[in-house]
């Protein structure tokens, strides 16, 4: 089992040395950059600071030794292996600037939309500007304050049941309730739940439920008792249909030299079909807050492998109400995406606060 930011529990990544970190750093810049092994040559040009080729190439061995590296053939360069990439990608994350440029194009960007349109115009943005795919976790509905409840008859067994987030989210769920004709008692019902959910979460709403089912002594205010076993149903989270998951389009991703094969393209295209592995996976990471970044080989999915997600949880609350982020290769532009999904978060946790 691993953690929030993907690792093993009690694993820790090597102390390096000045020169090592300085190296690996210059390696990772440069793979992204141009993505083909780095050679020594490359590396002296790209380095900060001058070092002898001999020093380049010892070091090299070095980070090689500690699983930093790799060559992936005998005349080759080097590449980062996903554990180099992780010990670059925590020490941006433990320093990550805000952009207050990307915030205010952002803003402008996204409009005033409700929450459906303003994830579809998030997961836009990020594909636009990260050349990765985009993707938004919409709030959902256990997270968020309740707003409001209709319940629709559909049939003489069936009700229709739509839930409402403080948010504007829309949740949907079908419970089984016999009647016939009897839409005008289903209305006042809604308005005695109602009265019960406005502001509530729905733990909240339940706690509320069970306590008023244990005081109604008598069963002479049938309305009532109706509208607290309705709400029951209702409220049930198992079963409340809504989006999971938002994704951008997929068209960024083919730009990127590593989906040029057309097996790994498939089996990527087949997971982001089902989402529903995507989505557990992104569940889990819900649970932390700010900016993450997961790799293939932490997140344990095949048709993952060789990628990485870049994710921000959004919302002020004590559980984050959703996620949005960028999935793409591992050789990716951390530097830039991660300040990005940042800042794109913040904006949108600002408008779920407004």
């Amino acid at each position: 089992m691993r953690d929030a930011s993907g690792r093993e529990p009690g694993s820790t990544p090597p102390d390096l040395t000045s020169r090592q970190g300085t190296v690996l750093r210059a390696i990772v810049a440069t793979y992204v950059g141009e993505a083909s092994p780095v050679a020594s040559q490359s590396l002296a040009r790209a380095l900060p600071l001058h070092l002898s080729s001999a020093s380049i190439r010892s070091t090299m061995v070095e980070l090689t030794r500690l699983g930093l590296i790799d060559q992936p053939h005998t005349s080759a360069g080097r590449v980062p292996t996903e554990l180099g990439l992780r010990v670059f990608v925590d020490e941006l994350l433990a320093g990550a600037p805000c952009l207050a440029d990307d915030d205010r194009a952002f803003a402008g960007t996204l409009g005033d939309a409700e929450p459906e349109g303003l994830m579809r115009s998030a997961c836009a943005l990020l594909s636009a500007r990260t050349r990765q795919l985009g993707f938004a976790v919409p709030p959902r509905v256990e997270r968020e304050p309740l707003r409001h409840v209709s319940l629709v008859r559909l049939s003489s067994e069936q009700v229709l049941v739509v839930l409402v987030s403080q948010s504007g989210v829309a949740h949907q769920r079908t419970i089984e309730e016999p009647g016939r004709g009897d839409q005008a008692e289903l209305d006042r019902v809604a308005g005695e739940v109602n009265r019960r959910i406005a502001g509530r979460t729905l733990d909240d709403v339940r706690e509320v439920l069970v306590r008023e089912a244990r005081q109604l002594r008598s069963q002479a205010d049938r309305l009532r008792a109706r509208a607290l076993r309705l709400a029951a149903l209702a409220l049930e989270p198992a079963g409340l249909t809504g989006v999971d998951l938002v994704i951008g389009t997929r068209l960024a991703l083919l730009d990127q030299p590593e989906f040029r094969d057309p097996e790994r393209v498939r089996a990527l295209f087949e997971a982001l079909e089902a989402k529903e592995r995507l989505v557990v996976i992104l569940d889990k990471m819900l649970a932390a807050r700010g900016v993450q970044v997961a790799f293939g080989c932490e997140i344990d999915e095949p048709a993952l492998r060789q990628c990485a997600l870049v994710t921000a949880t959004y919302g002020d609350g004590e559980s984050a109400l959703g996620m949005l982020g960028v999935l793409g290769p591992s050789r990716m532009d951390f530097a830039r995406v991660i300040p990005l999904v940042g800042s794109l978060a913040r904006l949108v946790t600002r408008r779920f606060s407004a």
